[in-house]
């Protein structure tokens, strides 16, 4: 739906999104690794399936391997999406040393490797719940050779 007063509103407060997040990161990391890696959605799903999310790389190939069915719902993709991309940061986080969350101008939060590489693991979430690919393990992988 376009509604021009909401998209002005939306571009002169997403400034303030991003600064505010850059703020909470830069003084609880650890608060907002927490927060991060929450993803309530995910957990729900994988735990229907039975599969338990210990934030390891194993549990990146196991969600690899669920049958998507969330795919029948269109309004939960996204949000799903997200989740995966947070989850996947986690791990990452959580194995790959010297890696941390890093926030985009815009609010988008990234993952900084120790070489300076900058991954959008949200936009890698959300592709992989819409289409399965990449495969969360693969990003891993990538993330973990650096």
């Amino acid at each position: 739906m376009n509604i021009p007063f909401l998209d002005n509103w939306r571009r002169r407060h997403a400034a303030a999104h991003g600064t505010a997040l850059v703020e909470a990161l830069a003084e609880d990391p650890e608060g907002v690794t927490e927060l991060f890696s929450e993803c309530e959605m995910l957990r729900a799903q994988a735990g229907a399936a039975g599969l338990e999310l210990d934030e390891t790389p194993r549990s990146l190939e196991a969600l690899d391997q669920l049958m998507p069915r969330w795919r029948r719902d269109p309004e939960a993709v996204p949000w799903l999406g997200n989740d995966a991309g947070l989850y996947l940061g986690t791990v990452i986080i959580r194995s790959v040393p010297g890696s941390g969350w890093q926030v985009w101008p815009n609010g988008q939060p990234v993952i900084r490797l120790v070489s300076g590489r900058e991954l959008n693991v949200v936009e890698a979430g959300i592709s992989w719940a819409v289409t399965g690919s990449p495969e969360l393990f693969q990003v891993f992988a990538e993330a973990a050779e650096v």
